[in-house]
């Protein structure tokens, strides 16, 4: 898909405009901040300050202590002789000289980046507090020595620094920092301001001189002003200034991309442009600071690199229209180039027409559209809560022996069911499987060849299912089957390869990626952890705290990702219960930085003791599985400006550790951030300097209660004590109660009482009744509808279907529908329709609660009558690529503890009357379909135990250990075997 561009784009540099058109060369004032009585105080004491340091501790030392080493190699007896205070002293000597010279390199630092104007000084190692003082002094000192140019980066040398990898993050902190530099760039906009005058005024001249031609009089240029305070220029700014609308920013962005700029670097990407810099802008732009093309015989230094930017305009042109330069690298995040689409969409788009369909079906039936349309969210938060609720099963399983809490996960209600529904509809499993392998063989490929990852600033999942990877900055040609995207940043991998991919143990290579949300059909996954610096957020709280809960929910519960560590601060307590390893919320932003501070420096350490340059790299070492895991904090409470300075220096190096920063701000200006985005009350998320303008992933507050009830009312440790939770739907199993259709689903499928459809939808309505069975309850008919048609389908099929599968179940006798629709909208069966699963579950419930208790024989009878129906797993003949909605349940955890519950109450029946054998009948069936269940074979242990026969024990034994394979025997089984057969370890010795 090309890139877009606005429609008033500018088609050449040399845009005319009309002889009425006014021609605006308003001279700028020039600001000039003169010294005050006490600049040369603060100068006087800087200076007295800097003398003491430098030059008076280091005389100090000489005269008083002199100098604190040996003059010659110390032999072993100087080792061994007493510490005495001499020796003490010159200990302490030595620090004193280490750290004047630690000082001192910061003074020289500060000095050579202040005169010389390189941009932000160097880091001195270790340095901290010292070069922040060395910096305010030599700041006070060359305030009044100096001309004000000289104490800010200079406009010719402000694009001599690197902007790859974090220094980008450091730059943006460092020019964004308040007080620092806040009076020399003070000067340096003073200065700007008599350049542009000066500009203005040679180009009125040469205009009365009428020296120039019509094409270069009607162009206007502008000229990047230095940093006033905490503002800064950009694109955008400019744009809304002089064109209008600032979306605008990216028609002055093709008119100046890769042009020569006075300081001889090139604008790349319109988030980065430098003061000084000129920028022609289209024929229709206004505004007092603008400049026309002036002559060059004569004129001023201003106005002679204005005249000579000027005339590589049409080269500059002619470049773009080849094709030439590219937009991607560094900080900004742009859309990828589309292949045409295939005939068949992808699941992970879930097919327009479904989406199309949405809003007038939210308004009938009620489903969170926020959910509906985040399917790698939706997938992440259904599979966590079936992780959930198969803990929940086991925990409970091998807390007793029949009746107990657990069996049935709790059915949800209200906004909590809507919530399960609005799960099941926009759910993507299989677009995070291939995100997940795709990443995970990248890492492998690249590990294989021993190339280090590369910086990725985003992922894009674009409408035809192709998945395309931005990087920082070029990283050559990417392994096979990644390809080239549109550009040396983009690495590009077709949905068609991408099903190829297996699954490999290599570790997540970018587990930061988040949904942000979806722009032209395509959805933005911004990578959190290599972001160079602080990510804020500006909108309103209700707005930012819905963008907070998607981000947190979907780095909690993603598939895509191993071990992460998520901090919360200033929300999400509540949302802990989505994944307690990962989410952590702390209460205040102090604990935060304490926290960090602390992480930070032991990353660091941990990096430099692995010898790896970022984390990157350790994740395609040998370690990657152990270290190495993101941590990304989320906060959302705006800080002070102190704190945010503190977290900026935190975040300068965060990229390289694996951390990742989003901060919210109620203002938009957060001092240190290095990419700024708004989320507005429509549902837009803008990052204008980034190029974004996305539709929103929010998870707003009322369904984020709804989420995590869902989580809360399935967790295993919440009311132990609770009554028992009884089967959805009871079967009248007495004669009485033949239903009359019945269909088997524990084994293979087969309909009793029904005809079979004629024609291919055959297949298509056997599966809808199975869906309807397993869910007595009832079935959203947009959850029928995604789980018959995960690609999405329209409405007027979807009502097809429904009215055959109607037709085809018929009626009761008493002319009432077997297929309904309850008040909620729900699809359900009329209690004529049964399945054999209903009938096991109800004669167990019967055998445990019901009848069975207070009778033996019934017991006995329900119980034998309940193992028979087990014919083998639920539907084991389904056809491949059909029913794949059954990875969103539970049904393959339940219908195994059901089969073992049942085997282990009629053993414990037979073995009262010591029938052995019809015990171990019957804790074999169960083992045909429930073979990992460990409390069968205890059973069937102690079952064959009771026979007195040691050879067939020792069968047994020796069948169960076979079974083990590498893992071993558990523990439990372990000493049940010391117990019931002490000899069981020298056969497995023998057979060793």
């Amino acid at each position: 898909m090309p890139r877009r561009r606005s429609s008033s784009s500018s088609s050449s540099t040399g845009s005319t405009t009309t002889s009425a058109t006014p021609r605006n060369r308003t001279p700028q004032p020039v600001r000039i901040r003169r010294r005050t009585f006490g600049d040369f105080v603060k100068a006087f004491f800087a200076f007295v300050a800097l003398a003491v340091l430098v030059v008076g501790v280091p005389g100090a030392l000489a005269i008083t202590v002199g100098w604190p080493l040996p003059s010659g190699m110390p032999k072993v007896e100087w080792l061994q002789q007493p510490i005495t205070t001499g020796t003490f002293l010159h200990i302490l000597t030595v620090i004193v000289w280490l750290a004047w010279a630690q000082f001192t390199a910061c003074v020289l630092v500060e000095i050579k980046a202040a005169v010389s104007g390189v941009g932000v000084p160097g880091r001195v190692p270790g340095a901290g507090p010292s070069q922040i003082l060395a910096r305010q002094l030599v700041a006070a000192l060359l305030l009044v020595g100096a001309t004000a140019a000289s104490l800010t980066p200079g406009l010719s040398q402000i694009g001599q620094h690197s902007l790859d990898g974090n220094q980008r993050g450091t730059v943006a902190a460092a020019q964004q920092t308040p007080g620092l530099f806040a009076q020399q760039q003070e000067q340096a906009a003073s200065t700007a301001a008599a350049l542009a005058e000066q500009a203005s005024q040679a180009a009125a001249h040469a205009d009365a001189q009428g020296g120039s031609t019509a094409k270069s009089d009607d162009t206007k240029f502008y000229r990047i002003q230095p940093p006033e305070g905490r503002h800064h220029d950009s694109l955008w700014e400019i744009a809304e200034r002089h064109l209008g609308d600032g979306r605008r920013y990216k028609e002055i962005f093709e008119l100046n991309k890769d042009r020569v700029q006075p300081d001889g670097s090139k604008l790349s990407e319109a988030s980065l442009i430098r003061p000084g810099w000129i920028m022609e802008m289209p024929g229709d732009a206004r505004g007092g600071d603008l400049v026309e093309m002036p002559e060059a015989a004569g004129g001023s230094a201003a106005q002679q690199q204005i005249h000579d930017y000027g005339k590589t305009g049409d080269h500059a042109q002619g470049d773009h229209a080849q094709g030439g330069g590219h937009r991607g690298g560094a900080s900004h995040v742009s859309l990828p180039e589309q292949r045409p689409a295939p005939d068949q969409q992808p699941s992970h788009q879930h097919q327009p027409a479904q989406h199309a369909t949405a809003a007038t079906e939210e308004s009938s039936f009620g489903l969170p559209q926020a959910l509906i349309g985040a399917p790698l969210l939706a997938a992440g938060l259904l599979g966590a809560l079936g992780r959930r609720r198969r803990q929940a099963l086991w925990q409970s399983a091998f807390g007793a022996v029949g009746g107990r809490r657990g069996m049935e996960p709790p059915t949800p209600t209200g906004d909590a069911a809507d919530a399960q529904d609005a799960l099941l509809v926009g759910a993507d499993p299989e677009g995070v499987r291939l995100l997940d392998r795709s990443l995970r063989g990248l890492a492998a490929s690249l590990g294989a060849e021993s190339r280090p990852l590369p910086t990725a600033y985003a992922a894009w999942l674009s409408g035809n299912g192709d998945l395309h990877l931005q990087l920082a900055q070029p990283s050559g040609n990417p392994p096979a089957p990644w390809q080239l995207g549109q550009d040396q940043t983009f690495w590009m991998l077709a949905r068609t390869d991408a099903e190829r991919y297996e699954d490999t143990d290599a570790a997540a290579p970018y587990p930061g990626l988040v949904s942000l949300g979806t722009m032209d059909d395509s959805r933005l996954l911004l990578n959190l952890e290599s972001v160079p610096g602080l990510v804020s957020l500006s909108g309103s709280e209700a707005d930012r705290a819905a963008v907070f809960a998607s981000v947190a929910a979907e780095l909690a519960t993603n598939g895509w990702s191993d071990r992460m560590t998520i901090t919360l601060v200033g929300f999400g307590e509540d949302l802990t219960p989505l994944a307690p390893n990962r989410l952590r919320h702390l209460e205040s932003i102090d604990d935060l930085i304490e926290t960090m501070d602390a992480e930070t420096r032991q990353r660091r350490s941990a990096l430099g003791a692995a010898g790896h340059d970022s984390v990157l790299t350790g994740r395609t070492g040998p370690a990657q599985h152990t270290r190495w895991a993101p941590h990304l904090v989320l906060l959302a409470a705006e800080p002070s400006a102190d704190d945010a300075m503190k977290l900026a220096e935190l975040a300068a190096d965060a990229s390289r550790l694996g951390i990742g920063y989003l901060v919210g701000t109620e203002s938009g200006d957060l001092p240190g951030a290095a990419w700024e985005m708004e989320v507005t009350g429509e549902g837009k998320l803008l990052a204008p300097l980034l190029g974004l303008e996305l539709e929103a992933q929010l998870l707003p507050v009322p369904l984020q209660r709804a989420v995590v009830e869902l989580f809360v009312e399935s967790d295993p440790e919440r009311d132990p004590q609770g009554p028992v939770t009884a089967p959805p739907f009871l079967v009248d199993i007495s004669e009485q109660g033949r239903p009359a259709v019945y269909a088997r689903l524990v084994g293979p499928y087969e309909i009793i009482g029904l005809d079979t459809p004629d024609g291919d939808r055959s297949a298509l309505l056997h599966e809808a009744l199975a869906l309807l069975l397993l869910h007595r309850e009832g079935v959203h008919p947009r959850v029928l509808s995604s789980a018959l048609w995960p690609r999405g389908v329209t409405d007027d099929v979807r009502e097809a279907l429904l009215d055959r599968l109607r037709a085809w179940l018929g009626t009761d006798p008493d002319g009432s529908p077997r297929l309904r629709t309850d008040a909620t909208g729900r699809l359900t069966l009329a209690k004529s329709v049964v399945s054999d699963l209903d009938v096991l579950r109800s004669l167990y419930h019967e055998a445990t609660q019901g009848r069975g208790v207070d009778s033996r024989v019934v017991r006995g009878r329900l119980l034998t009558d309940a193992l028979v129906l087990v014919r083998g797993p639920l539907l084991a003949d389904r056809p491949e690529g059909r029913y794949g909605w059954l990875t969103h349940e539970i049904i393959d955890a339940q219908l195994p503890l059901l089969v073992a519950d049942i085997g282990l109450a009629l053993s414990e029946f037979h073995l009262v009357k010591d029938r052995a054998e019809k015990a171990i009948e019957a804790l074999n069936a169960a083992l045909n379909s429930a073979p990992g269940d460990e409390r069968l074979w205890h059973e069937l242990l102690r079952a064959t135990h009771s026979t007195g026969d040691t050879a067939r024990l020792q069968a047994l034994a020796a069948d169960l250990i076979s079974r083990s394979g590498a893992r071993g025997l558990p523990p439990r089984t372990e000493a049940l075997l010391d117990e019931l057969l002490p000899t069981w370890r020298d056969g497995v010795a023998a057979v060793g």
